[in-house]
This record gives C-alpha cells, structure tokens and sequence, in this order.
C-alpha cells in the first residue's frame, strides 16, 4: 500500500497530515527516507522520527450520531466530536459528514481503500434520510424531489422520495453534497427542521440508542466491500 495509507493504518495521522510527514523527512522505509509516491509491502520497516511503526488491524464501526456532535476528529471550538464518541482501540475516522444537527447512522473505520470508494459518486452507495419540514409537501414536491432538482452546483441525480406524514418525507440518495437534503428541500419550499439519516450503504442504527455505536459483523463488511468492486 502507499506509505501514506500505512501510516494512517497504523494510526499515526491522517493521509493528509501523513503527507505532510514523509515531505518533511521524518519517514523512514527500511532505513531509506520516504516519498509521497513510496509503496509498503509487509515485510518492510517503517518509521517516524526513527520510531517503528505497524499498521492497526481494520476496524468498522457503526455511530448512531446525536445531535450537536460534529463529523471530525477534533473541533477548534471545542465541540464533541464522533471521533470522541468512539473509544475504539485502533484510530477510526468517519466516512463522509452529517451536520452537527443532523442525527443517524454515520460509518467510521480505518480502511482508507474502502472509505474512499464508499464516497466516491461512482459506487452510488445508498443513503436513506426521514426528513421533518416546514409545512405539508404536496405531490407535485414530491415529484419534484424524485425527479432532481435544480441547486447552485447543478442539478441533483434523481432520487426516491416518499411522504411519511403531514410534514415527514422520505429521500432516497446516491450523491453526497453537502447539505444535500437540506438544500433539496428548501429548493421545493420546504426547509428542513429536523434531519435523521435512517440508513447508509445497508446499515441501519436500529437497536442504537444516539451516541451508542457497535462494530460491524464480517457478514456486513464483505456486503459493504462487495458493493464497491471496481466497475
């Protein structure tokens, strides 16, 4: 794997701050510094600040995120993070974001491979959100939201949206923009005020209470691998 991937395994840093890292000369792979374009096979020794590092076993974890929780690992305003929610003993960071008051099922690992191909528009993974809004949407919003609607950085792929109650719907999503929903709703004239993410790629938090979180079973993490096979 690139070094800057084994480095993130072994829950050093970031691919980012990893980067960062191996430019500065403080990387080392079998005594020879390292570059951003290096690649590691498991035989090989590799160290930061002349330190010996290994790579964490892979980890998958299931949050059911509360509110007022943001999608990072740290916060410069002091605000709980997922992250810190999930005291696991390898270094999981989250797949993708949900709003601070957004709540539901986010996905955390330290599989950089699989993360990176579950955010990545091609694998059209799933993701099911309840929706509370302002007002009572008639058919026609529906169909509006079903069928994309127009947004500032174009239009959105078409989705599956279904009423749920006076002012509950349900939208069915493949693409990961940010604010999607929220911004999809406020385009038919029904602003959010509440937004829960019910499902993502399969997994659902039911049975989780908001802050618990659970690993995932290796039934789940072959399904999630199986569903990004290149194309």
């Amino acid at each position: 794997m690139r070094l800057n991937a084994y480095m993130a395994r072994a829950g050093i840093a970031s691919r980012r701050k990893a980067d960062e890292l191996i430019k500065a000369g403080r990387v080392s792979v079998n005594g020879a510094v390292g570059q951003l374009n290096t690649f590691v096979e498991g035989k090989d020794r590799v160290a930061v600040d002349g330190r010996e590092i290994a790579p964490q076993a892979l980890a998958y974890v299931l949050l059911h995120k509360p509110a007022g929780v943001v999608t990072t690992a740290r916060d410069p305003h002091g605000r709980p993070t997922v992250v810190g929610l999930v005291e696991h003993t390898s270094r999981v960071v989250p797949v993708g974001r949900l709003d601070a008051d957004t709540t539901g099922a986010i996905l955390l690992t330290n599989d950089g491979e699989l993360a990176h191909r579950l955010a990545h528009p091609k694998y059209e993974v799933e993701k099911v959100y309840e929706a509370e809004v302002e007002g009572e949407p008639s058919d026609d919003a529906l169909r509006r939201l079903a069928g994309g609607v127009e947004l500032e950085d174009g239009p959105t792929a078409p989705a599956r949206a279904r009423r749920l109650g006076r002012s509950k719907v349900e939208l069915v999503i493949h693409e990961g923009r940010n604010r999607q929903v929220k911004r999809m709703c406020d385009a038919v004239g029904h602003p959010v005020r509440r937004l829960h993410r019910t499902r993502y790629a399969g997994l659902t938090v039911e049975g989780l209470q908001p802050g618990d979180w659970r690993e995932l079973t290796s039934e789940e993490v072959a399904t999630l691998v199986a569903a990004t096979r290149t194309r």
